[in-house]
């Protein structure tokens, strides 16, 4: 390994990643480094993630940022959870909310409660036991610090990139115009020395951050570093994307529903709706997909759709040598439970909590790619999960999706949740007990039995029990003002549409 110091970072690319990791050690590691972005006004970048998830208010947090100011910055709306339409059959829809249901027990979740209460005839929906998700239904929202609801945001990616940007200029990083065309590599040891770009300035640095998207620059064209495709669980390979025009007031869910050959995603801003469709391209075409996106869209577009293509999977490692992947360039396990953003949050604060300041060392690599694997295959797991465990056979996509193999953690999960109810969370990972019990019993995954320690109640204190937490949600719902008006009131945007 190299026991260079790292003094000098180099960020390879803008967008999302690229400031999220040039605001993060500009401010939190900045004074003892020197961070150079290169960024090239004639690459755009994706920038169609506009969902986010609850994790990303913690880095929000270490870098100080203003919430109110924040969200009207980026046309900003709050978002409770994803709604899942035609997921578990064409009519058949669900919530998946942030947040918890119910009370849990030692032993036990509120599932084996709900599940003997389900099987009485005395236990209303699943989800009614949960504030998030009934405020989601009837498009309600505050932030209360008391009572506590868990949230993240709907955000337009580019003025999120913008107000990153700020936060990293302010803290001493250093915007280089221009597009990188060569990488350069020590002879010896194989370490990234220098880009070189198009206009033909050289940038050293001793660490570099490759944030090039799905071009992989750094990491795939110049390090070879290998990728692990996983389109044989996940085989959406396309999406089509497109804005349109806001014709209500925001809701504070995405909205997610699946079609024929995949999903459409609806993402409601203060200033307009993010549409898009992840599709298959081996059972629709382009053309098709945009017609199926353009047919079904709200309000007038504001742009011409545009194709993106991609490949789910996994870079075989993060962190090669001196540099580190974030965000596309990483790879991809496509946008449908909005983790891109939050994994690119992941490999800055495991990179901070590893930095190698004193070079790097192959027990930090090790780490840092053991840990970022562990969490991106649950991840993966976790989206594969509402692909296979469905009722839908009409289509080609669906059947395909229906019958696939999957992967044998996974089909663990599975088949212990339809045996015994039980959901075991593994202490670093993403979802948790609550989210995994809502999508298996909204995809139609109902227990054979449930814990015996239900039984430890009367049938009378488990109805009062169940109708308790039921009451206190209704309580909690009541009392908050509509999504649009704590909006209004908390973080308003200067080009917010009207209604």
């Amino acid at each position: 390994m190299q026991h260079t110091k790292i003094k000098k970072v180099v960020v390879a690319g803008g967008g999302t990643a690229g400031w999220m990791a040039a605001a993060s050690l500009a401010k939190l590691l900045g004074k003892t480094l020197d961070i150079t972005l290169i960024e090239s006004d004639l690459i755009p970048t994706v920038g169609v993630g506009e969902a986010t998830i609850p994790t990303l208010i913690s880095l929000h947090d270490l870098l100080g940022i203003n919430e109110q100011e924040f969200v009207a910055a980026v046309n900003g709306t709050f978002k409770l959870g994803i709604s899942f339409e035609n997921w578990r059959d064409v009519g058949k829809d669900y919530i998946h909310s942030f947040g918890f249901t119910g009370r849990d027990c030692w032993a036990a979740g509120f599932q084996h409660f709900w599940l003997k209460g389900h099987k009485m005839g005395i236990a209303k929906e699943f989800g009614q036991y949960c504030g998030e998700l009934v405020a989601a239904e009837h498009n309600k929202f505050a932030v209360t610090p008391k009572q506590g609801l868990n949230y993240a945001y709907h955000i337009d990616a580019g003025l999120y990139a913008g107000f990153l940007r700020k936060i990293a200029e302010e803290n001493g990083a250093v915007r280089q115009e221009g597009q990188i065309v060569d990488v350069n590599l020590h002879p010896e040891t194989g370490f990234i020395q220098s880009v070189s770009l198009k206009s033909g300035q050289t940038v050293e640095g001793d660490l570099f951050i490759d944030c090039s998207g799905f071009r992989g620059l750094l990491i795939e064209q110049a390090l070879h570093t290998g990728y692990e495709d996983w389109t044989h669980w996940l085989p959406c390979d396309s999406a089509v994307a497109v804005q349109t025009e806001s014709v209500q007031e925001p809701i504070p869910y995405t909205r997610s529903i699946a079609r024929d050959a995949g999903w459409q995603w609806r993402i409601p801003l203060q200033t307009r709706t993010g549409n898009g469709l992840v599709f298959c391209s081996r059972y629709l075409s382009d053309d098709a997909a945009i017609s199926t996106l353009t047919e079904n869209v709200q309000g007038k577009t504001l742009n011409d759709p545009r194709v993106l293509k991609f490949q789910t999977g996994t870079r075989r490692k993060h962190w090669n040598k001196n540099c580190i992947a974030m965000g596309l360039s990483s790879g991809f396990i496509e946008p449908l439970e909005s983790t891109s953003i939050h994994l690119i949050q992941r490999s800055i604060t495991r990179l901070m909590q590893m930095f190698p300041y004193d070079g790097v060392r192959q027990p930090d690599v090790d780490e840092f790619n053991s840990q970022m694997m562990f969490e991106i295959e649950n991840i993966r797991d976790f989206i594969v999960l509402h692909y296979n465990v469905t009722e839908r056979e009409d289509t080609p996509f669906w059947r395909f999706c229906k019958n696939m193999d999957i992967p044998d953690s996974l089909a663990h999960r599975i088949e212990l949740f339809k045996q015994t109810g039980r959901v075991f969370k593994v202490p670093t990972e993403l979802f948790g007990e609550n989210s995994w019990t809502q999508v298996m019993l909204g995809q139609g995954l109902l227990p054979e039995q449930y814990h015996p320690i239900v039984n430890m109640m009367t049938d009378d204190e488990l109805k009062q029990f169940l109708a308790t937490i039921a009451q206190g949600v209704t309580n909690l719902v009541g009392q908050l003002p509509s999504h649009q008006e704590f909006i209004n009131h908390y973080c308003r945007s200067s080009a917010a549409v009207n209604f």
